[in-house]
């Protein structure tokens, strides 16, 4: 009969008893030094154990281990020097030990949730923090983390004195783990989701603490829960994003914090909520505000649950349709709404079920809206521009990015109502600067489109309310903001890049056909209304146009063509496909020049 195999546990558990036995005595017997030599073995002999755990075998031999420290540090004989010993060496190594199984985590929660209420508040709390920070790549994962941050919770509830500077300095280790563990979380995500419930505990925590404070400081302490709240909000949209059902019940929770914080629907998607709780918490030079990275994330985010969700507007005590209608009839704050939405329309982390979630919010918001052309001279409308106009660049991201066509029509259907919301003397410069700053045919191609339809509209709009008066004698310049010298430069920048020579095809295809049909319609129109506004008949640009844009693109289309007419490969197919249009326009365009140049 063969003998049984031993157990790996059967030599290792005898000897971490008797190391913590031989620690016990030299602590009590004040022979520091070689204690201290002898916790950092334990540590050392125990954690090459721990990177083996997810080993069946060494399952229960981890378990095994935990449960003897357990039993070891909670005896009731246990001295206090021995504890406060190794508080500082065990919470690493424990949370090592509780990735090996879920009951491992759970006893790993134990013996840090042991020390803390053994130990000193403040030094636990640096201990705990300490941890939090320095696990080797093999242990960066959310069962390492979840105890600590566990651990945290207890610890901030027993500090008594300065608490928000002892929870300002611990949130941003804490933040920077929940943000490493959103980046890398996987589609299952069980352990990520129970980490997350873990930093709303620390949340709870936190809320507790501020009862107990005296204004001023419950102030800010209450402001930097708010902005912690937030940033969980983002981060944990960053992580379970594709899984909206899980995501909920978590958003309605978190949302609960915020009428306790002192944050509301209308100023945390006009920003200003944000901006004032990040003056209470600390200014741009203070290195711990760092961490706070997507909280306009969070408070765009914030409002789109509540919109999507009546269960989330109702634990955040708000009445979203209040908030709706004020967005509806105040541009100022509609227009700083979009400023903050831009944070979720031009994040690459966010999934892009949480994405339609905000075009949906936006087009309810602008479907109602007042719009108001006729300028409000109260208003400084530059100083909107910039927001303005990245907001709109975020919104183009989605359209090029977008996965299907229904998402970049939904996404191009709310560029063009943005667009609508702005007065028209600032709505070209708008234009101007996404087609100059855009490296998308196709985008620059629609921009481009957008121009030539304002263009219509402004054109007959001016006549509709000049009926009865001859095209003579209308007043074009009051009347056509769009109609200027800048379409010619728009024009002239896709068929005479700034890098020189004409530009490239076929990749520039689309800008290019978009750049001609705008030219045409231009002259067309200039010439047969006798008008000149944009100085496209002036002779000097009539030559211009001829010479450096439209002869130029001819000779390279021409010679493209030729290369690709006998050769049948799907390639020179498609390349002969996205030329015949822009040779049809562009010598059209050739035609009406030469036709304007014999009557200069």
């Amino acid at each position: 009969m063969s003998e049984e195999k031993p157990h790996l546990s059967d030599s290792l558990i005898p000897r971490l008893q008797q190391t913590l036995t031989t620690c016990s005595q030299l602590i009590e017997a004040g022979d520091f030094s070689n204690s201290d030599g002898l916790l950092t073995g334990l540590a050392d002999f125990l954690t090459p154990i721990s990177e083996e755990a997810s080993n069946l075998d060494l399952e229960t031999t981890s378990f095994q281990i935990l449960t003897e420290i357990h039993c070891f540090i909670s005896a009731p004989s246990r001295n206090q020097e021995v504890i406060d010993a190794l508080s500082f060496e065990l919470p690493k190594v424990v949370c090592k030990f509780a990735c090996a199984s879920k009951s491992c985590s759970e006893i790993a929660e134990l013996i840090v949730g042991h020390l803390v209420s053994m130990c000193s508040p403040r030094e636990m709390l640096s201990i705990l923090c300490e941890a939090l920070s320095s696990p080797t790549e093999m242990f960066r994962v959310p069962c390492y983390f979840s105890p600590l941050i566990g651990g945290l919770a207890k610890v901030i509830i027993l500090i008594k004195r300065r608490q928000f500077e002892q929870v300002k300095a611990a949130v941003p280790v804490i933040l920077g783990v929940l943000k490493s563990m959103s980046l890398e979380a996987d589609e299952e995500g069980k352990d990520t989701e129970d980490l997350f419930h873990k930093a709303i505990g620390l949340a709870d925590s936190i809320q507790a603490v501020c009862k107990l404070l005296e204004q001023k400081d419950k102030k800010k302490l209450c402001a930097l829960l708010g902005m912690f709240v937030l940033q969980v909000m983002a981060l944990v949209s960053i992580a379970m994003g594709h899984n909206i059902s899980s995501l909920l019940p978590i958003m309605i929770h978190l949302s609960h914090f915020l009428p306790i914080c002192g944050l509301s629907y209308e100023g945390l998607i006009t920003g200003l909520d944000v901006d004032k709780f990040t003056t209470i918490c600390g200014d741009d030079g203070d290195d711990n505000m760092a961490c706070f990275s997507h909280v306009k994330h969070g408070g765009s985010l914030a409002v789109i649950w509540g919109y999507k969700s009546n269960e989330t507007s109702v634990a955040a005590d708000t009445d979203f349709e209040a908030v709706k209608n004020e967005l509806q009839k105040n541009q100022t704050k509609r227009w700083q709404a979009i400023g903050m939405l831009k944070y979720v329309f031009s994040s690459v982390d966010l999934s892009w079920e949480l994405k339609v979630h905000a075009l949906d919010f936006l087009l309810c918001i602008m479907d109602g809206c007042m719009h108001q052309e006729i300028q409000n001279d109260t208003m400084d409308y530059s100083t909107y521009v910039p927001t303005l106009y990245t907001s709109l660049q975020a919104i183009e991201m989605v359209i090029i990015y977008a996965p299907n066509a229904v998402l970049r029509k939904k996404s191009f259907d709310t560029l063009m109502k943005v667009l609508a919301d702005v007065p028209s003397s600032l709505r070209f410069d708008i234009l101007t600067a996404l087609i100059q700053n855009s490296e998308s045919s196709s985008m620059i191609a629609i921009l481009l489109d957008c121009i030539r339809r304002e263009m219509h509209e402004e054109y007959s709009s001016c006549i509709s309310v000049n009926s009865g008066v001859s095209e003579a004698e209308v007043k074009y310049s009051q009347c056509l903001s769009f109609w200027s010298a800048g379409v010619l430069e728009l024009v002239e920048l896709v068929l005479k890049p700034p890098y020189g020579g004409p530009p490239s095809l076929p990749e520039y295809s689309d800008a290019v056909l978009s750049a001609l049909n705008l030219y045409r319609f231009v002259v067309i129109r200039e010439s047969t209304g006798k008008t000149n506004c944009t100085g496209v008949l002036c002779k000097d640009m009539l030559q211009t146009a001829y010479n450096e844009w439209l002869l130029p693109l001819r000779t390279l289309v021409t010679g493209i063509m030729a290369e690709n007419q006998q050769d049948h490969e799907k390639l020179a197919s498609d390349t002969m496909c996205s030329l015949n249009p822009i040779e049809l326009v562009l010598y059209r365009c050739i035609e009406l020049v030469e036709d304007n140049l014999k009557h200069a």
